[in-house]
């Protein structure tokens, strides 16, 4: 298979040790819906210890409330659980589960890589097809909620900053709407996942709080809390926007009020 290689610097995604969480609630009903007919859903707990575990479960530190972990895990037992599903680009060699046209192509017909990832870019430049990728993701989010996780974690919602001028910011949101409205008739809230450009919009994007890596050192934080609400406090690896260490591994949130 022939490959576009685009290689962008992009936040270091860390098992456990480097995550900065902002996370702010929105109203726990399905977009659209009356609240006799809605799913309803519950976001991440106000001040509480934050795990994140994508890169391989275990048994969470003393302290933790809230878990992320990957959609082929199981959720921790007795905690609150994020379920991290790849929506954006595919998993490093798993370009076959996808069809063929769902892969980002140049103009030569290349697939287009994220090649500090290793991963494909998913073509959402259509409705069509942004679609049948929700269709796809929708399974492993409705998976997420059979297992038992209360919330969804959709990454590399920001694919389109790095895959040159193929994809776009309208492209990205098409794609987190229809997530969205899948997450909440499963009765799971959803997370944006970094992306803080696109946060302004996350109401309108249907999204219930935010998953912000090392917000602290990219100077974010305030822009997390500004968009999702007044009563957040981010905090994050190695310093949150204060400069205050850390503790390794639990991170801590604040809901709005």
């Amino acid at each position: 298979m022939s490959r576009t290689q685009v290689h962008t610097p992009r936040k270091p995604v860390l098992a456990g040790i480097g995550a900065t969480a902002v996370l702010v609630t929105a109203a726990a009903l399905v977009p659209g819906s009356t609240p006799a007919e809605a799913a309803t859903y519950t976001p991440p707990p106000a001040h509480a210890g934050f795990d994140y575990q994508i890169g391989g479960a275990y048994t969470p530190p003393a302290g933790v409330e809230v878990v992320s972990r990957d959609h082929t895990a199981s959720p921790a037992p007795g905690l609150y659980n994020i379920c991290y599903v790849n929506a954006f680009q595919a998993q490093p060699g798993a370009e076959g589960d996808w069809d063929d046209d769902l892969l980002l192509r140049d103009a030569n017909g290349d697939v287009v890589y994220d090649t500090d990832w290793g991963e494909a870019f998913l073509d959402i430049r259509t409705a069509g097809k942004r679609e049948r990728i929700a269709e796809q993701v929708g399974t492993w989010i409705d998976g997420c909620a059979d297992k038992g996780f209360q919330a969804v974690e959709p990454d590399n919602y920001d694919s389109y900053t790095r895959a040159g001028d193929l994809l776009d910011a309208a492209d990205a949101q098409g794609l987190i709407k229809l997530l969205a409205e899948r997450a909440h008739a499963d009765g799971l809230a959803i997370g944006q996942k970094n992306t803080v450009e696109l946060a302004p919009n996350r109401k309108a994007n249907g999204l219930d709080f935010a998953v912000a890596e090392e917000c602290g050192e990219w100077d974010e934080c305030g822009d997390y809390t500004d968009a999702f609400g007044a009563g957040t406090g981010p905090c994050g690896s190695p310093a949150n926007s204060a400069g205050r260490a850390v503790p390794r591994r639990t991170r801590g949130w604040r809901r709005a009020r």
